[in-house]
């Protein structure tokens, strides 16, 4: 009996996938699918992450590296070397120091902020389900003002006008960017979860169709043997 209700729930037909809310969308992000794999919206803001630190240190680090270069140099007359190379050694010690401290000091907060609107704006996309360009300014403006809200008023109101000004052309770029590879995100996962339920649907209908020829085929052969045993 056991292994009747297993059968019958084996073969059972699939049920279409029913429209998700907006926070079962956002539960989502987080989770793993069959393959062990990140939605591809997760994915994109750990690489926006790590592509906005690189981006932060070399911004940061490069100026400082040259300009504490050229200060040891100007500074350095007065001092002793052994040879030429012991002076360019100490002239590029000077410049990674200071690459190493100014780059971390823009690469963390660079790497914070846009991780920061990445996560509010594709929170938005994904609870609307729909990518806009409201979502790309509000996430600008939320994240502008949470990094100036320590000035006080004012520096909350001019955070919130800098980011809002900085999300609307950063969200154009990437809705641009989604219709010239054809779909958005959204349209993307859409169509994976429907291409899904069809598979399965395809996969069942398989395997009912296996079901029933093995059927008949014992069928018929329960059939042939009781007329042989007639004659």
């Amino acid at each position: 009996m056991a292994a009747g209700l297993g059968a019958g729930s084996q073969f059972s037909r699939p049920v279409p996938p029913p429209p998700q809310t907006g926070w079962e969308r956002l539960r989502e992000l987080w989770q793993r699918d069959e393959r062990q794999r990140y939605p591809e919206e997760t994915v994109n803001i750990f690489k926006a992450a790590f592509t906005a630190g690189l981006v932060g240190w070399l911004y940061g680090g490069l100026p400082a590296f040259h300009q504490a270069r050229k200060a040891f140099i100007a500074g350095s007359h007065g001092e002793l070397f052994q040879n030429r190379a012991d002076a360019v050694q100490s002239a590029h010690r000077a410049g990674l120091r200071s690459f190493i401290r100014y780059g971390w000091r823009w690469s963390w907060r660079v790497t914070v902020f846009v991780t920061m609107f990445n996560m509010v704006s594709t929170g938005l996309s994904v609870y609307r389900n729909k990518t806009t360009i409201s979502n790309f300014a509000s996430a600008g403006g939320f994240t502008g003002a949470l990094f100036r809200m320590h000035l006080g008023l004012q520096g909350l109101a001019g955070g919130f006008v800098f980011g809002t000004a900085c999300g609307i052309p950063a969200g154009g770029l990437l809705i641009l960017m989604q219709k010239l590879a054809g779909e958005t995100l959204q349209e993307k996962r859409n169509r994976e979860r429907r291409e899904l339920y069809e598979q399965k649907l395809a996969e069942w209908q398989s395997r009912l169709s296996v079901t029933e020829v093995l059927g008949q085929t014992e069928s018929n052969a329960q059939g042939g043997s009781d007329m042989r045993k007639r004659i």
